[in-house]
């Protein structure tokens, strides 16, 4: 019996060092953001981050491409098409504000899924989702309502991400333990590149960076936080439930400050942390029962994962 229980063990320690590591990654993407956006416009910075992802998941993947059947095509170009547009907001988001604050709003993702999977199911949210709904709410209104009782552009975007981002989630924790996780990784990458090249030339002027530095956020984009960064959340997700790897992923909005703040110096009012703080305790909320079947798994290893329409975000 030991021998049984101890693989599950080691898969799920692997899948957390695995999804631990895309969150560090995916919290240094605002950095990376906001120096290629200086001499890019946003399509354009899309575009190229998602083909330089590609290209080299191609590279290394290319024999499972072309083992690849129809139904892994039809899911990778589905989750490849949410992953873009995700992005195109994401995008516009932090060109239009803070590197700090972006990390924070595109977090309210992992509270966005519960309430679409309550409407989608129907049901009445439980007592847990509805606090974490209101504690949440009550952080995004300190962290963004500072100086005026008003929305920026820019948070608006973020908070249209997060919720465009929770429909990826969605549809990656459906698809993800379906097909190989390294070709389905592989190939949202690339759809998700081929829509960015054809949104630049319709809606853009497509332009090469002209710096050292913006080359450099382009490569940081692409192979570290798009290519590796998605290849592991996909490899997390076969061995860890959705919801796990989203507790994991809720500490990518601290990783976004700690960088903003040693890179940038970017720093948030008193008010800003209190609010930044209540988002967390929000989403924390959220994932509170994943900490129990966790730990009630250690004891019944036989019951099943009742939360498996979860998923993690990331950028």
């Amino acid at each position: 019996m030991s021998r049984v229980s101890s693989r599950p063990t080691n898969g799920a320690r692997r899948a957390d060092i695995q999804m631990l590591l895309a969150t560090v990654i995916w919290g240094s993407s605002y950095l990376f953001m906001k120096s290629g956006l200086e001499s890019m416009q946003e399509l354009n910075l899309v575009a190229f981050r998602f083909a330089i992802a590609f290209i080299a998941a191609a590279v290394i993947f290319h024999r499972r491409l072309f083992r690849m059947d129809l139904r892994t095509l039809i899911a990778g170009a589905v989750m490849g098409t949410a992953l873009f547009a995700a992005f195109v907001f994401i995008t516009y988001g932090v060109q239009r504000t803070t590197t700090s604050q972006a990390g924070f709003l595109i977090s309210l993702a992992v509270i966005f899924v519960p309430i679409l999977t309550t409407i989608i199911h129907r049901r009445m949210p439980d007592t847990r989702l509805m606090l974490s709904i209101i504690v949440a709410v009550t952080g995004l209104g300190l962290l963004t309502l500072q100086h005026e009782l008003s929305l920026h552009t820019g948070d608006i975007l973020c908070i249209v991400a997060a919720l465009i981002y929770a429909i990826y989630i969605m549809i990656a924790g459906k698809f993800t333990p379906k097909h190989d996780p390294l070709t389905l990784g592989t190939v949202q990458l690339g759809v998700a590149a081929i829509w960015g090249i054809a949104a630049t030339f319709l809606f853009e002027s497509p332009r090469l960076p002209d710096s050292p530095e913006s080359w450099a956020a382009i490569l940081g984009l692409g192979v570290l936080c798009s290519g590796i960064g998605y290849i592991l959340q996909t490899l997390a997700q076969r061995h860890a439930s959705p919801t796990r790897t989203s507790l994991i992923f809720s500490l990518e909005p601290l990783f976004a400050a700690a960088f903003a703040f040693s890179f940038q110096g970017e720093t948030l009012t008193l008010q800003g942390y209190t609010g930044a703080t209540l988002m967390l305790v929000g989403v924390l909320i959220t994932e509170i029962k994943a900490v129990e079947l966790m730990f009630w798994r250690r004891k019944q290893p036989s019951i099943p994962s009742e939360l498996g329409e979860r998923g993690a975000p990331g950028v």
